[in-house]
């Protein structure tokens, strides 16, 4: 049997669990992680962000870089804050379902998998199935 102080707590790991992932995937793009990096800069994600976009427009490519990006800030802010915490799980488990389906259209079902963007997607869509939100700003204003 579970008690609530589980749920709370696995519901909290899981929301900044997911917010952690994302924002380090940005920090990526500006080369936060050094010799660690993925992309390492700018540049090098565009390029990526193109290679997914592959069947859109050159330009509509870079303006999903941009807005992947805003919205890989928002999101994650949003859950470890609690604030509209449904809403941001939605918004995540969505942009990461998009992410997960270019991903395997422009480079087939190992990279998505090996980056666990399916896991992630699932994870956010589980978090906005909650009933309720433990340790958010939502509960101090009563709004979910």
């Amino acid at each position: 049997m579970t008690g609530k102080n589980d749920i709370q707590f696995s519901q909290l790991f899981l929301r900044v669990a997911i917010a952690v992932t994302m924002l380090s995937a940005v920090a990526d793009r500006f080369g936060f992680w050094g010799e660690h990096s993925t992309w390492g800069n700018w540049e090098n994600f565009e390029k990526y962000t193109q290679q997914l976009t592959f069947f859109l427009p050159a330009s509509l490519g870079t303006v999903s870089a941009y807005a992947a990006t805003f919205l890989e800030i928002l999101f994650p802010l949003m859950l470890i804050l609690g604030f509209k915490t449904r809403i941001a799980a939605y918004g995540a488990g969505f942009l990461l379902l998009i992410f997960a389906f270019s991903m395997t259209i422009a480079l087939g079902v190992k990279a998505p998998l090996d980056y666990s963007v399916w896991v992630g997607s699932a994870a956010a869509f589980l978090l906005a199935a909650q009933e309720k939100y433990s340790f958010t700003i939502d509960n101090l204003t009563n709004k979910i």
